[in-house]
């Protein structure tokens, strides 16, 4: 699964501890999301498409 996880923290200037508090998760849980080595569960993938306020799809693509 691809997502576009780091992009939208960047463009909200938001840092990796940002987003790992908001979503009350470790930094490290946050990296592997975003390189892809962590495909988060369902309720994690709901808290970040709320703190980016987008729907989840927009988010995660899954692997053609």
């Amino acid at each position: 699964m691809h997502n576009r996880v780091a992009l939208l923290r960047d463009e909200r200037r938001m840092t990796q501890a940002d987003l790992a508090r908001a979503l009350e998760v470790s930094r490290q849980t946050v990296i592997s999301i975003e390189k892809g080595r962590y495909d988060p569960s369902l309720p994690l993938a709901f808290k970040i498409a709320k703190v980016f306020d987008l729907a989840i799809e927009e988010i995660f693509v899954p692997d053609e």
